[in-house]
């Protein structure tokens, strides 16, 4: 379940971006896993897609160092904000690409990983994170939400250091340039919309 990590991106706060990028681990074993001894993601960069008057936007988003080396330590800072409540069910649409030979190719959603639709990204956060568990850190450190429903207003996380650890990853993400779109939905509205883009590099 670890996979669906990415339902967490626009509701959760920035620094779940920063880790949705490489926590496609567990309850992967059916692509092929392949042990990661070192990784470096290189060019993150990011873009809100909604409309101008899309309630939910991140604001800034600051990552260091580049490239980002795995296993090691990363620093992020974010901030975003809603102007609606976010209350269940939140639809989560990911799109993700791979650049091959030139061109950009969408990878399939195959057991929740790839371009996926997630009817109820609450949920997914419930899977991931029992309701009436403190959130996880620095989420609970400083006391930003990690279930719905998330209240309107703005978040903020503090520059806050982080640890990457040895993973797998799915044969095709240890190498290459990839982009992903998610597009969160309440009530048959678009609510927000976020854009990532990196390159992986792996031995």
């Amino acid at each position: 379940m670890m996979n669906r990590m990415a339902g967490c991106l626009k509701m959760t706060a920035a620094v779940m971006v920063v880790l949705a990028a490489v926590v496609f681990q567990a309850n992967c074993e059916s692509f092929g896993m392949k042990r990661v001894r070192n990784a470096k993601v290189l060019g993150f960069d990011w873009k809100n897609c909604g409309q101008p008057d899309a309630p939910a936007v991140l604001k800034t988003l600051t990552v260091s160092p580049d490239p980002i080396n795995i296993p090691g330590s990363l620093t992020a800072a974010a901030s975003g904000s809603t102007s609606i409540k976010l209350a269940s069910p939140l639809s989560l649409n990911v799109t993700l690409e791979k650049e091959v030979a030139g061109f950009w190719v969408k990878v399939p959603c195959l057991e929740d990983l790839g371009s996926c639709h997630y009817n109820d990204a609450c949920e997914v956060l419930n899977q991931l994170i029992p309701p009436g568990q403190d959130c996880p850190e620095p989420l609970h450190t400083y006391g930003l939400p990690c279930h719905c429903p998330f209240k309107a207003g703005s978040y903020s996380l503090p520059q806050t250091q982080f640890y990457l650890p040895y993973m797998d990853l799915p044969y095709w993400l240890t190498n290459g340039n990839y982009r992903v779109q998610g597009v969160l939905g309440g009530g048959g509205k678009e609510l927000g919309c976020l854009k990532l883009s990196l390159s992986v590099h792996s031995s």
